[in-house]
């Protein structure tokens, strides 16, 4: 591991026993977003925490996070940050939020951290150096058929009908199980092989950072809904490499529209 790695897991247990004091809390205040989107005192204070942390440890480097401004790196090294993924469920109690820390490096992300503080899960990995939960290594299932598949989903809209032409959006009818187990939580199951595929139609750079590295070093797959493998992109899906392959070929030869 890592002293980079080795930091990012630190702070993210940090920024965990942080979020976790609101957690417990009967009632917590929440805010609107420009985007309508709710925040939390929660959340400001955790990006407060991981940003001081990280600019102490490392000035020059960048700092990117959901909830405050970024700050320039001045070295090619920026940290993406996501204090709360999932925070409805979190306004709302359910455990499955995690913390995200990501290390992007001359644009390409390095490194990944998913911490849930209230399931007591930790999942990280580093380019070239395997995946992990709670120090045990993980990958991908092997399921190749879509009959047999369990596919997750964020977005209501993934189950709007009629369901679009998409080939991601169609795994809604053929799957053998469809649940709505999303946000972070339902990409490292897949990371976990757990699942087979994890839909997110709507993804900002802070909320798939961190997943991405994992799951590939698991040996699955991420994309978004053009087939990219991006943090900027529409959407983004992690799938195992079985099923995961079958979709980007659908999607790199499905009509322009569909």
């Amino acid at each position: 591991m890592t002293p980079d790695l080795q930091l990012a897991i630190e702070i993210a247990e940090q920024a965990g026993r942080l979020t976790l004091g609101y957690f417990s809390r009967r009632s917590i205040e929440v805010f609107r977003k420009r985007d309508a989107s709710p925040v939390t005192e929660a959340d400001r204070k955790a990006e407060e925490l991981i940003r001081e942390a990280l600019g102490k440890r490392f000035p020059g480097d960048g700092l990117f996070g959901e909830e405050l401004d970024e700050t320039p790196s001045t070295n090619n090294r920026r940290w993406i940050i996501d204090p709360i993924d999932g925070t409805k469920a979190f306004i709302h109690g359910v455990p499955l939020y995690g913390v995200l820390i990501a290390l992007e490096e001359e644009g390409e992300i390095r490194l990944g951290v998913v911490h849930f503080p209230a399931l007591g899960e930790l999942y990280y990995a580093e380019r070239g150096c395997g995946a992990f939960l709670d120090g045990t290594p993980i990958k991908v299932s092997s399921v190749s058929d879509t009959m047999d598949a369990t596919v997750l989903y964020t977005e209501k809209e993934y189950l709007l009908d009629p369901p679009s032409r998409h080939p991601v959006d169609l795994l809604r009818t053929g799957a053998g199980l469809v649940r709505g187990w999303g946000d972070c939580y339902g990409h490292m199951l897949v990371a976990s092989g757990r699942a087979e595929v994890a839909v997110d139609k709507v993804m900002s750079p802070w909320d798939c950072a961190a997943l991405i590295p994992v799951v590939l070093e698991a040996g699955g797959i991420c994309f978004d809904y053009t087939g990219r493998t991006t943090i900027t992109g529409e959407g983004l899906v992690s799938a195992n490499r079985a099923i995961g392959g079958e979709l980007i070929k659908a999607i790199e030869t499905m009509d322009i529209g569909s």
